[in-house]
């Protein structure tokens, strides 16, 4: 593909919140920009106010109708994040962070929303409508892991195509000693399931420590954890960090332990491999496991602090196998991610 073509990322933007889907499509429109095309970052606020709400927040991306542009003012809109997908344009295709996890797989759980009232059920029945109505209008439908592609082929019966992203600083990263530390580096919600990984902490015989970069509202109730575990000299938590200092982090610790529910793709997974370090997550994790596999590129085990914890004493006692493993995580992904792949699929539509 020669020429320049006028393209359109679609995502919601929650005020004051950069997480892993706001960095998805960033990367996306800097990725397109590098490669010739005139790109713009088109974004709608996202605030949940309730459930009800959730239709009007997904209807103000429908009344976002590109078609309406002059002609040839855009040649290709990538929707991600719901529920930037329901915009209008004939050659739309979506790259879906998630769907409206409330709606789906965090329903029955007690990470989910609606609750079983008549109102809340029609409500749920409408909003999944909606999406599989914007979701088959799109001439190519990516998202951005299996996992994600599993649950939208399991509660929609629609087939997706996974498509990796490169993590930020993903060409910056590099590998150093295997240091004394567990280093983890997000936003710090409920759903991430960092208590886990402190209460791991906890139960561990070596002397091992973990270091906590980023911001969220569990932020207080992780600290005190720590303090109620005796362990709140071996947790630092460090807030917001530079990328100079992510850097200098990743190439130091000894790994990294993922303990989220179910997580969509999980950019600190690959961030992890790049770095050359091995990940500790639980079988339940979700887009995690399409990277980790046990006693390869990291340990695979039970979401149980015993169980994590005798794990993170495995890497703590075994500098080795923590480079044989993380050198093996890095052959994984610069073998399948890179911005060359997933471009050829985002802007296969135009040629």
């Amino acid at each position: 593909m020669s020429r320049s073509y006028r393209v359109v990322v679609a995502a919601p933007q929650v005020p004051f919140l950069r997480g892993g889907a706001e960095l998805h499509a960033e990367l996306t429109v800097t990725a397109l920009r590098k490669a010739g095309h005139e790109v713009d970052l088109v974004t709608l606020p996202y605030t949940w106010t309730g459930e009800v709400d959730s239709m009007n927040q997904a209807l103000a991306w429908r009344l976002a109708n590109f078609e309406e542009a002059a002609p040839g003012a855009v040649d290709l809109v990538i929707a991600t994040k719901y529920p930037s997908y329901l915009a209008r344009h004939p050659n739309k295709i979506a790259w879906v962070f998630h769907q409206q996890r409330e709606v789906y797989d965090l329903h029955p759980t007690g990470f989910g929303n609606f609750g079983l009232a008549d109102d809340q059920i029609a409500l749920r029945e409408a909003l999944v409508e909606l999406d599989m109505e914007a979701l088959l209008e799109c001439r190519a439908l990516f998202t951005n892991s299996g996992n994600t592609a599993r649950r939208m082929e399991q509660y929609c019966g629609i087939p997706a195509t996974p498509l990796y992203a490169p993590p930020p600083l993903h060409d910056q990263l590099r590998s150093g000693p295997h240091g004394d530390y567990l280093f983890f580096v997000g936003r710090l919600d409920p759903i991430k399931r960092l208590d886990m990984t402190i209460e791991a902490l906890a139960a561990t015989s070596s002397a091992v420590t973990l270091k906590i970069a980023g911001r969220g509202p569990a932020a207080d109730a992780l600290k005190e954890l720590a303090e109620r575990l005796g362990v709140s000299d071996r947790v630092e938590f460090l807030g917001f960090v530079s990328d100079e200092d992510v850097l200098e982090l990743m190439a130091g610790c000894l790994g990294m332990v993922l303990t989220p529910h179910d997580e969509d793709y999980g950019f600190t997974t690959l961030e992890a491999f790049f770095a050359g370090k091995p990940v500790v997550t639980t079988t339940d994790a979700g887009g995690v496991l399409e990277w980790v596999e046990d006693e390869v590129t990291g340990f695979v085990v039970a979401p149980d602090p015993a169980a994590l914890a005798g794990r993170i004493d495995d890497l703590f006692n075994d500098r080795a196998g923590c480079e044989r493993m993380g050198l093996a995580g890095r052959e994984r992904v610069c073998d399948r991610v890179s911005w060359d792949k997933a471009l050829a699929a985002l802007t296969a539509t135009l040629d």
